[in-house]
């Protein structure tokens, strides 16, 4: 999965996580990757219209957005 993100954030591509939280709830969330730690990554939220900090261990799977995906939102 972290391979996977970094080639998201190396090619500046909006992707779309479904992600669990801490509490253990999945949402989807459709994000761009700012920076990336070891075990966490920093991403622009589209969905909360903000900075958030993911964890990569937490992330369940990831799916490039198309650009005829980006106009419908």
């Amino acid at each position: 999965m972290k391979e996977q993100l970094i080639k998201a954030m190396q090619r500046n591509q909006v992707i779309d996580l479904m992600y669990m939280s801490k509490g253990g709830e999945i949402t989807k969330r459709r994000v761009k990757i700012i920076k990336m730690t070891v075990d966490s990554f920093q991403a622009y939220c589209f969905v909360k219209q903000a900075k958030r900090t993911f964890i990569i261990d937490n992330v369940l799977a990831a799916v490039p957005v198309t650009i005829r995906e980006r106009l419908v939102i």
